[in-house]
């Protein structure tokens, strides 16, 4: 119903909704209430005007009966007299100057007069023409051309008179014929006398008291009616001799019943709409004073303190209804909240000091593996040589009796294991170096964590391909397997707090390698590039390790949540998301499946052009 009315869309607000659904009342009330008064008033209307229809229609087949019997009155009158049975056996001119006259056919109101014998010999034929007084010749002829096709003894074969309409020409007649008998009825009957009498359309719309008119090119067997839109145009058929048609009485009638009846069903329906849109304006207004406004009231001031989050509870006058009782509940609610709000706060400064706290053991935990793995190379390894065959040598060496020969061996072979002790120092150097900067890592972390609990903390101008460089180092000694690493040597400027995006970029690289090691090939790569992408600074960690199944990609940023099925906390993931969230960043996750590696994606600021150093730009 909305879709028909143009009001696909259904508004939100509960004040146009319920305006909407008033409106669709009122039209389906409307629809109803017109539907209703057609199926009652039009169809009376309709009846009455069809019984008046019928009665024009019937006082027009009995006007034109009777203006047909009228002629057949006077041609039986004329067939049952002596002076026409005596003329039928001896024609004579008296009787011809007394009955066939002017006068005497003007006194019948016939226009034609003709008497004929039984062996249709035409014996006189008359047409008068009222105007002139006298003869029209034309219509004589007429007259007498028809007389034959008549067929008069097969027109009268059981009766001695009749009456019927004719065509003689344009002109329309009403025809009466009667056989010639003596006045008593006895006698053999000695011929017809006929009478025509013409009706024209004047006389036709006398009879009916109504315009009118004689249609002589329409001969339809029966009535047809014809509706316009404030009139009903209705044709009557006039039969001839043989019952068919030989013209049409036309006329029209106003239809005053129907439009009355419209003008009363547009009244009815125009009071009904009137008095239904008052109603609907009066509840429109109403449920706007009573629902709607107190409504808004607790809308605002729930705006009020979602804004300001203050709880504060409203004021409203009492009342005993609905929308008292929902205020009510409104303001214990919100009491209910107050003190929800601060038990929650408590809970939550606890909880985030014992998160903070585990998250820090998590990543202190991550930057001590490195220096576990290198203190355990460093003791595991063996000396890189035998320092009871140096101390044979350097005697040999004492001893003058030597020969030359086996000085210079013994001099090369002092000096290959100073070589190869000095490069033993060099590298256990290195690996301490390594060790100072995880342990360098780990006191920023404490540090930092005492310094910033619960702050937000501050960016600064840093190269991620650097941190990057200084984790995938340390990474190295995070994990049994041989891990290879690939990460930008050109500068790649980001807005970062230094020591919480290495925190989360060595969880990374840790969780890299885990899955390395976890896919079982015993060893694998990790690559590292940066992409600068508008205001936006990209960098990409992927690994050739187990990956994961698409599906299971938000898990693993809740609380708790681990991929590896022997770990337990979760804390990893979930701190390194709330910490680039902290640092204005994202970090997501992709893989395409099982055994097909995994990517870090993690989004930084970029930069503003003007804060990098000179040179340095990527």
């Amino acid at each position: 119903m909305l879709d028909r009315i143009g009001l696909s869309r259904v508004p939100r607000s509960l004040g146009a909704k319920l305006v909407l659904i008033l409106t669709g009342v009122g039209l389906v009330g409307s629809i109803a209430i017109t539907l209703l008064l057609a199926g009652v008033i039009t169809p009376s209307f309709n009846r009455l005007e069809g019984a008046a229809v019928e009665a024009n229609i019937e006082r027009t087949q009995a006007a034109l009966r009777e203006f047909a019997a009228k002629v057949e009155t006077a041609v039986r009158d004329y067939g049952d007299w002596n002076a026409s049975y005596d003329y039928m056996a001896a024609p004579s001119t008296e009787f011809e100057r007394e009955s066939f006259s002017p006068l005497a056919m003007q006194n019948l109101d016939v226009s034609g007069m003709a008497y004929v014998a039984p062996d249709g010999r035409i014996l006189i034929a008359r047409w008068l023409d009222p105007r002139a007084g006298g003869d029209r010749t034309d219509m004589r002829a007429r007259l007498v051309a028809q007389i034959p096709g008549m067929k008069l003894p097969t027109l009268l074969s059981r009766q001695s008179s009749r009456s019927f309409y004719m065509r003689f020409g344009t002109t329309l007649a009403a025809v009466g014929v009667a056989q010639v008998r003596r006045s008593d009825g006895s006698g053999t009957p000695r011929g017809y006398v006929l009478m025509a009498r013409e009706l024209t359309s004047a006389q036709l719309g006398r009879l009916l008291q109504l315009p009118a008119k004689i249609d002589l090119k329409t001969r339809e067997a029966s009535v047809s009616i014809t509706s316009a839109r404030d009139r009903l145009h209705i044709a009557v058929p006039i039969s001839g001799a043989d019952g068919a048609a030989v013209a049409s009485a036309r006329f029209g009638v106003p239809r005053d019943l129907s439009l009355l009846g419209r003008r009363m069903l547009l009244l009815a329906v125009g009071g009904a709409v009137v008095l239904l849109a008052i109603v609907l304006l009066v509840l429109r207004r109403m449920i706007g004073r009573l629902v709607l406004k107190p409504l808004n009231r607790v809308e605002r001031h729930m705006g009020v303190v979602r804004a300001s989050g203050t709880l504060g509870l409203l004021t409203d006058d009492a009342r005993a209804d609905e929308i008292g009782s929902l205020i009510t509940s409104f303001n214990s609610m919100l009491s209910q909240l107050k003190d929800l709000r601060e038990q929650v706060e408590v809970q939550s400064f606890k909880l985030g000091q014992s998160e903070s706290a585990v998250a820090v053991m998590h990543n202190v935990r991550n930057a001590l593996g490195p220096i576990a793995t290198i203190l355990s190379q460093g003791l595991a390894a063996a000396p890189p040589t035998d320092r009871a065959l140096l101390d044979r040598a350097m005697a040999e060496l004492a001893d003058e009796a030597v020969p030359l020969v086996r000085r210079q061996k013994l001099v090369a072979f002092v000096a290959a294991t100073l070589e190869a002790d000095r490069q033993d120092r060099e590298a256990r150097r290195d690996g301490l170096e390594v060790g100072r900067k995880a342990l360098h890592n780990v006191l920023e972390i404490i540090g930092q964590q005492q310094e910033q609990a619960h702050e937000k903390p501050p960016l600064s101008l840093i190269d991620l391909s650097d941190v990057v460089a200084q984790n995938a180092t340390i990474a190295r000694y995070s994990g049994g397997a041989s891990i290879g690493f690939v990460f930008p040597s050109t500068p790649h400027w980001a807005m970062a707090n230094r020591v919480i995006l290495s925190q989360v970029i060595g969880n990374l690289l840790a969780n890299a390698g885990e899955a390395i090691v976890a896919s079982g090939g015993g060893g694998g790569q990790i690559t590292a590039s940066i992409v600068e992408v508008g205001d936006r600074v990209e960098l990409h960690i992927r690994d050739n390790g187990e990956g994961f199944d698409p599906e299971n990609e938000p898990k693993f940023f809740q609380r708790g949540y681990s991929t590896r099925a022997h770990k337990s906390g979760g804390l990893g993931l979930h701190w390194c998301a709330n910490a680039m969230l902290a640092m204005g960043g994202s970090l997501r996750l992709e893989s395409r499946g099982k055994g097909t590696g995994a990517s870090a994606i993690l989004t930084l600021p970029a930069p503003d052009a003007a804060v990098i150093p000179v040179g340095e730009a990527a």
